[in-house]
């Protein structure tokens, strides 16, 4: 007997960790973005697309384990070419990565420093959560080719400028300001430098990044022998000795009431080491740069603990801090924290030149940022609908597309209705749908009258809900114009 069992029907469900956007999600994303570029630009950075897939031997030992290029990214490998091996290929980790390429292979035609914006979204193949997707939207600047910290005080004033303009008030955020080299000059005190110590420094990082999560006792524990946390699982530490661990402690605690006196306390921990006395007075540079253009500690603050986990950061880093409260899935308060973060990495483009050329750049995180401003009420999730010209009568569809066309000429968001137009309450659960401001209506008679009929939609559902009797009459929600007059009495009703 043949098989006449038919192939199974694709399920219609987005793959685990991705998400689809609809209409107000989308409108409030490219209104940020808007925003933004509109700041980097201010600053005279020029806007670079690159391509979404690049070489996984492009992204490099920024992968989360070079080991395995699939591993942490969407990778594939192309068809083997005769002669040679088959390329791995990618979709982009970040957008710094694609930038020191570009900076690489097109340096004798770029300006230097070559200053660029780039916005859109990345891929990471990591294990999805709440609120964690694996495709998201970054949105960065970076200066490519200074060496001066005004490069890096620069982007601190641009960062402070594009969270205010998205609507972040002062007060609301905070720029948190540190410098690697300082941290190194730390951990070279606590007889932490030197490559057979990377594995303790590694752990040393990752402690100091989880103060907010783990307190004083968790770190200090991390940093010695290690941690067992709430469901029993162990960490292993560092292994630093007490006095190691007070020196690190110390260096997290070094924060004072004022930037001076915090980068004095800094310049006692560093002692004699060289690299952290540098990172010092590269702190120190930042915040004068800054206060000579007005910016503050209300905005910018120097602050030892920042970290920034990247490997690949040599200087100056920064962290851009919300610091009002929500409410978390469990209805406890919590401050909002991290949405953008950045610094300086001195040795990323010589990866493809073998020559330095330093470097400083910010990525704000687009979707933590519309999720805050969420959180405070400041993004309308509703959009206003197009004005939708209803159809009574098939035969006269030219008409209301000249309806349609001449609300379009005049700059109104506007559609025909274009499905079955048989059931007329249908159109206007359509308009409804649509969430559509103004429905058009002429029927013959209106046709023969020359007039139009406009239905103010919002209204009439206020209306519908509250209003009494003489409201009704006196606010009519629906009213007739001429048809010459369609423009303007639509213009009216929209408050325009």
């Amino acid at each position: 007997m043949a098989n006449d069992k038919s192939p199974r029907r694709p399920r219609a469900e987005t793959p685990k960790g991705f998400r689809d956007y609809f209409g107000a999600e989308v409108t409030a994303r490219k209104a940020m973005l808007d925003a933004i570029a509109e700041v980097y630009h201010r600053y005279g950075f020029d806007p670079l697309e690159t391509s979404a897939v690049e070489t996984v031997e492009a992204l490099g030992k920024f992968l989360p384990d070079v080991d395995r290029p699939n591993e942490g990214v969407f990778a594939w490998q192309e068809a083997g070419s005769e002669g040679g091996d088959a390329d791995w290929l990618a979709l982009r980790y970040d957008l710094t990565a694609p930038l020191a390429r570009v900076a690489a292979q097109y340096r004798n035609d770029l300006p230097s420093p070559y200053r660029r914006y780039a916005m859109g979204p990345v891929w990471r193949n990591e294990k999805p959560g709440p609120g964690r997707f694996r495709q998201f939207y970054q949105c960065d600047a970076d200066t490519v080719g200074s060496a001066s910290v005004a490069a890096d005080a620069e982007i601190c004033a641009m960062l402070a400028d594009a969270l205010e303009t998205v609507g972040i008030p002062r007060g609301d955020y905070v720029v948190r300001v540190n410098n690697r080299k300082v941290l190194n000059g730390v951990m070279e005190v606590a007889g932490l430098s030197g490559d057979d110590k990377q594995t303790e420094r590694g752990i040393v990082l990752r402690a100091i990044d989880k103060i907010d999560r783990l307190g004083d006792a968790g770190v200090r524990a991390l940093l010695g022998e290690g941690r067992k946390d709430d469901s029993g699982d162990f960490t292993k530490g560092a292994g630093l000795g007490p006095e190691q661990v007070e020196v690190v402690m110390g260096f997290m605690a070094a924060k004072r009431a004022s930037g001076g006196e915090t980068v004095a306390r800094l310049r006692q921990l560093v002692g004699a080491s060289v690299i952290g006395s540098e990172g010092v007075a590269e702190l120190e540079s930042i915040a004068d740069l800054l206060a000579a253009q007005g910016y503050g500690p209300d905005r910018i603050v120097i602050d030892p603990g920042v970290v920034r986990g990247l490997g690949y950061y040599t200087g100056p880093v920064y962290e851009a801090e919300l610091t009002f409260e929500i409410l978390d899935e469990k209805g406890r308060k919590r401050q909002f924290g991290s949405v953008a973060g950045g610094g300086r990495y001195d040795g990323l483009v010589k990866r493809f030149t073998g020559q330095d050329v330093p470097a400083t750049g910010v990525s704000i995180g687009v979707d933590r940022l519309l999720a805050a401003l969420r959180a405070k009420g400041r993004v309308q999730d509703e959009t206003t609908g197009p004005v939708v010209v209803t159809v009574m009568d098939r035969e006269r569809m030219a008409d209301y597309m000249a309806m349609v066309g001449d609300l379009r000429q005049a700059g109104i968001r506007a559609e025909v209705y274009l499905g079955n137009p048989k059931n007329f309450g249908n159109q206007l659960k359509y308009a409804d749908k649509r969430q559509s401001p103004i429905a058009v209506i002429q029927g013959g008679n209106e046709a023969a009258a020359g007039t139009v009929i406009l239905k103010d939609l919002i209204l009439g559902a206020r209306i519908a809900e509250s209003a009494t009797l003489e409201e009704w009459k006196d606010r009519p929600a629906q009213v007739e114009v001429p048809r010459a007059g369609l423009v303007a009495a639509v213009r009216k009703m929209l408050g325009q």
